[in-house]
C-alpha cells in the first residue's frame, strides 16, 4: 500500500529522491542501480560536495537511524558531523547503550577527557 512521500537515498551517488512510500517494494538509483535507502519523509539531504555530512548520515542509517515525523513535527535530534556520530559511539560502548539509541541523543551524558 502506498503512503505519503518519503526520501529515498543513494549513499554512494550521495543523491536523494522523494517517491512514495512503498514498504514492499525496493527502489533502486537510476545512477548505479544500486538499491536505494528509505530515509524517511523528514529528510533534508546534504549537499553532495559535502562529503563529511554524507559520511555521518551513513553512519546514521546504516545503524538504522531514519529521518521520520513524530507527533510533534519532525524527526528529532541527529548528529551532524562525525565528531557527534564518535561522542556517541563512545557513549554507547561505555554505557551500554544500543548505538542507534545514543545516536539519537541530543547531549551526551558524558564526554571523554
Amino acid at each position: 500500500m502506498a503512503h505519503g512521500k518519503s526520501s529515498y537515498v543513494c549513499l554512494p551517488c550521495r543523491a536523494s529522491y522523494n517517491q512514495f512510500y512503498d514498504q514492499g517494494r525496493q527502489r533502486i538509483c537510476p545512477r548505479c542501480a544500486q538499491p536505494l535507502i528509505h530515509a524517511g519523509s523528514a529528510f533534508a539531504a546534504p549537499r553532495r560536495r559535502d562529503v563529511a555530512a554524507w559520511r555521518t548520515l551513513s553512519v546514521l542509517l546504516h545503524a538504522g537511524v531514519g529521518f521520520h515525523k513524530s507527533c510533534c513535527g519532525g524527526p528529532g535530534y541527529r548528529p551532524r558531523t562525525l565528531r557527534e556520530v564518535r561522542e556517541r559511539m563512545t557513549y554507547a560502548r561505555r554505557s551500554g547503550t544500543p548505538f542507534a539509541r545514543a545516536l539519537v541523543l541530543s547531549d551526551v551524558p558524558w564526554r571523554r577527557p
